[in-house]
């Protein structure tokens, strides 16, 4: 798995690698917080009608050779993102990677279904969400780091090496998939309650988790805490309790994805609400709650949609996709007006009604599956009773 973990993580470093320097690229090019957030949502949203390129591409020729294709277009556009001359040529370069990453983002979970979970199990999902919780590391705090010591613009052109890397690696050692499915749907038609369970998790704690960690600079930066650029950004460093994710996968082997889904909405709303004092500690508190139930319930969320079988998995994951970041895009610049309006009460506040929207989804959609479960139940238990 090493040369798709590596991509997967190069993939996700590149993307969050202007969320970790919003001062600075707010400062260089004199726009503010919320305009700054658009460098993340442009390639949060390019990602969705890329998403439709990629995914039914890789049900045509195949998922290999699309993983290699994407992780290799994604090297030169990083680098010109670093070269961006204006703001506005900025947000477009990372438009740009988001058309490109859906190569490796919608394929990946069909990949991983198809190649490695019939040999290790759900667990491997979680192995997955670890090589991007890597990724994002990189990107944010590393970003941060080095455009500390060099600029922004050298901490970006440093990202650009990780996917040509991962493409040669990729190339040596990536297994083939097993043949993409034949044209038209798998199944009886668009209704999954799995994909819906998929569509109302995933989106919903992406969206909570990028609205926190968009502004949570803003507000660590500012009185009381007053903390450096570079004391601000360690808070990034909570990413590393994505190790809870190889764990997530097996919650799911043992008590289903729909328990471990909302095991993860429910860390992620406690977190939401603990981070509301003024107090540093229950603010990072706070925080590594809603990071851990982040990575717990999109495990969950990802093992639901690898079992989606209405549709053919392309197509499901450029539909998973295209929800998740339009939720990821609009969290990069609506918390932003929210942040200007009401500060971080106003943030959270957002980001808790779409995560308590989706608990509430993920409630009704159990209960068909509860009633089948008592209904099977009981005609299993009738013969015996009426022998009685």
């Amino acid at each position: 798995m090493l040369g798709f973990l590596a991509a997967a993580a190069a993939m996700f470093a590149a993307m969050y690698s202007t969320q970790a320097i919003l001062p600075e690229i707010g400062a260089a090019f004199d726009v503010s917080p919320a305009q700054a957030g658009l460098s993340v949502s442009a390639l949060v949203l390019a990602i969705i009608p890329g998403a439709w390129v990629w995914g039914p591409l890789s049900d045509r020729i195949g998922r290999r050779r699309t993983l290699v294709l994407a992780s290799g277009l994604l090297a030169p556009v990083s680098l010109a993102v670093a070269c961006a001359p204006t703001f506005e040529a900025l947000v477009a370069l990372r438009a740009a990677q988001g058309l490109v990453m859906p190569g490796l983002l919608t394929v990946g979970v069909p990949y991983v279904t198809a190649v490695f979970v019939p040999r290790f199990g759900a667990r491997v999902m979680g192995w997955y969400m670890s090589s991007l919780i890597l990724g994002g590391l990189v990107g944010r705090v590393g970003v941060a780091l080095v455009a500390a010591g060099l600029g922004w613009r050298a901490a970006l052109a440093a990202i650009a090496v990780l996917p040509l890397v991962a493409t040669v690696v990729m190339r040596r050692s990536l297994p083939e998939a097993p043949a993409p499915p034949a044209a038209g749907m798998a199944g009886g038609g668009w209704w999954d309650p799995r994909l819906a369970g998929a569509l109302a998790v995933g989106p919903a704690l992406f969206f909570a988790f990028v609205a926190a960690f968009t502004f949570v600079r803003f507000r660590l930066e500012a009185p009381p805490f007053d903390l450096s650029p570079v004391g601000s950004a360690a808070v990034f460093g909570l990413w590393v309790l994505g190790g809870l994710a190889p764990v997530a996968g097996r919650l799911v082997e043992r008590r289903g994805w729909r328990w471990t889904a909302g095991l993860g909405l429910g860390l992620a709303l406690s977190g939401a609400a603990l981070s509301l004092p003024d107090r540093l500690p229950a603010v990072i508190c706070g925080l590594a709650l809603l990071v851990a139930g982040m990575f717990i319930g999109s495990v969950a969320a990802q093992v639901a949609l690898g079992g989606v079988r209405s549709v053919r998995p392309g197509t499901a994951g450029a539909l998973y996709y295209s929800v998740y970041y339009v939720a990821g895009g609009a969290a990069a610049f609506l918390p932003g007006l929210a942040w200007q309006a009401g500060g971080w009460p106003a943030v959270v506040a957002c980001a808790a009604g779409v995560l308590g929207a989706a608990t509430v989804l993920l409630a009704l959609l159990a209960l068909p599956a509860r009633a089948a479960a008592r209904r099977a139940a009981a005609a299993a238990g009738a013969p015996a009773l009426r022998g009685a």
